[in-house]
């Protein structure tokens, strides 16, 4: 694959607003989780949420689109010189020659929860009526609408891999011609539908996250949004490169991962395939590390059998929780920033290592020259993504 230019990029979630505060986070090692303060029934366990959300609603221009997911959105896309950068790339292009595909796993089901629970005669109360956020595809009208774009306009739902999915489908795009910039990432807040659904399964832990911990017990989960604009590279570019992708359906089972990793393998090769690197390339990988019993042995098997020990891995999840399909756009920016900064992030919240682990993993924060690195992201049903990304002059 020709490598695209990752020409801006921005992320909120517990962390903080913006690159600088997720880069010390991570430079400092400090999680944004904490006690579960958001369902509306007691459950007791650690979620990691993005503060100030409920306390800014959307200009008036955007009132059809209010809704905790698009306020997030709202409040991400405008951060690190985000909107300057679409703003000039729709100049350069043209409004049709820009898409947005945005990835979402509940999108703004917390809104549609909320009428559910304040029906009238039966019907949706009157300022909720607004057709445009009880749909999957509210995240990415909405920010198609900020940007007056005309281009494609696509949302992927895949679970877990949805904001991951996205660059493949960019890429696809741009290389067919049928576009010159994507706008890719997603958005995934907090509502009872996750929590309660999550619970439901026996996944959620009581306690904060421990991903790749020989003791865990389950997921935390947490709320973010990202943003990327991805576009051909041209000579003299100093962005970062977006430099492969790999995609599979293990279709093993509904929530479980295939017991070998099977799927999870050939996302892996696949991207490494197309990047045109071998494993041994590959200086840091951001895992998908839930801290699920069965998500984290098959990752941390796949990756013992796959890299050498000089490849770094590690699990961003005990910083952030499981920002669910807003993790893959989450965890790139973060892999982006790890490369940026030359910080390989803690594997946050292991207190004992599962004997699965391989010396490629980062259980401390470590200084690390970063010139490729890969995300895994694993959805429920074994939908599997895989993205490689490199410092200029780094990719093969």
């Amino acid at each position: 694959m020709s490598p695209l230019a990752v020409r801006a990029f921005t992320a909120t979630s517990a962390l903080g607003r913006g690159l600088e505060a997720h880069a010390a986070a991570i430079a400092g090692s400090r999680g944004g989780l904490a006690p579960n303060d958001f369902s509306t029934t007691a459950l007791p366990c650690w979620i990691g949420r993005v503060a100030g959300v409920e306390d800014e609603p959307l200009p008036g221009e955007y009132a059809q689109w209010e809704c905790r997911n698009n306020r997030l959105a709202w409040l991400t896309l405008r951060q690190d010189g985000f909107i300057d950068a679409v703003r000039a790339a729709r100049e350069r292009y043209g409004a049709s020659r820009v898409a947005v595909l945005l990835g979402t796993s509940t999108a703004s089901i917390g809104a549609t929860e909320e009428g559910y629970r304040r029906l009238e005669n039966g019907a949706m109360p009157d300022d909720l009526q607004r057709p445009a956020i009880h749909t999957p595809h509210s995240l990415a009208g909405f920010v198609a609408d900020v940007f007056d774009l005309e281009g494609p306009c696509l949302t992927v739902a895949t679970a877990c891999s949805s904001s991951a999915k996205v660059f493949a489908n960019a890429e696809r795009m741009i290389r067919l011609g049928l576009i010159d910039a994507a706008i890719v990432g997603g958005v995934d807040t907090l509502c009872d539908s996750v929590l309660f659904g999550f619970n439901s399964l026996e996944l959620v832990s009581g306690e904060p996250c421990r991903p790749f911990d020989a003791d865990r017990n389950g997921i935390s989960i947490g709320e973010a949004g990202g943003f990327a604009l991805i576009e051909r590279a041209v000579e003299g570019d100093t962005s970062p490169l977006f430099i492969g992708y790999g995609e599979a359906s293990d279709a093993h089972h509904m929530s479980t991962p295939h017991p070998e990793g099977l799927g999870a393998e050939l996302a892996l090769r696949d991207a490494l395939a197309r990047a045109g690197i071998e494993a041994g390339d590959v200086d840091y990988i951001n895992l998908h590390g839930t801290a699920s019993q069965k998500n984290d042995e098959v990752e941390a098997a796949l990756v013992a059998r796959s890299f050498p020990a000089t490849t770094r891995a590690s699990s961003t999840k005990g910083f952030t929780g499981h920002t669910l399909g807003a993790a893959g756009i989450l965890e790139a920016t973060l892999t982006l920033l790890a490369m940026r900064d030359g910080v390989v992030p803690a594997n946050l919240g292991a207190r004992t290592p599962d004997p699965l682990c391989g010396p490629q993993m980062a259980w401390q924060s470590e200084q690390a020259d970063l010139r490729i690195a890969l995300s895994n992201s694993f959805g429920f049903g074994g939908n599997n993504a895989c993205l490689a990304f490199a410092r200029q002059g780094a990719s093969a």
